[in-house]
């Protein structure tokens, strides 16, 4: 079965820095690309970076890009968010989500407040 433990938000103050951890289990983690979107109250569930493990290629929202980094440990079978310069609009639960063999996986979501 395939699982996903999302881990690392809190509270930071605006320009401060998180990251995020999602570990991966039942799927080959190296023919997989995982997604974190983030949901902010009130609004949509939003994409903000993906990463593919087996060549490391990443795609960006706008809304995060040059702040925001993706990167995967394969080792580890994990995936990290580093999010610096955080904004009071970043506040939101934070997911991670893979897509295997033709269905949807969701993380359990990680709360990420920043305050002003």
């Amino acid at each position: 079965e395939v699982q996903l433990q999302a881990s690392g938000g809190g509270l930071v103050q605006a320009g401060g820095s998180l990251r995020l951890s999602c570990a991966v289990s039942g799927l080959t983690f190296g023919n997989s690309a995982i997604a974190w979107f983030r949901q902010a109250p009130g609004k949509e569930r939003e994409g903000i970076a993906c990463i593919v493990s087996d060549n490391d290629d990443t795609v960006y929202s706008d809304s995060v890009k040059g702040r925001f980094t993706i990167a995967s440990d394969n080792a580890k079978n994990t995936v990290y968010l580093q999010m610096n310069s955080l904004k009071p609009e970043d506040t939101a639960v934070y997911y991670c989500n893979t897509k295997w063999k033709l269905r949807d996986y969701w993380g359990q979501g990680t709360l990420v407040t920043v305050s002003s």
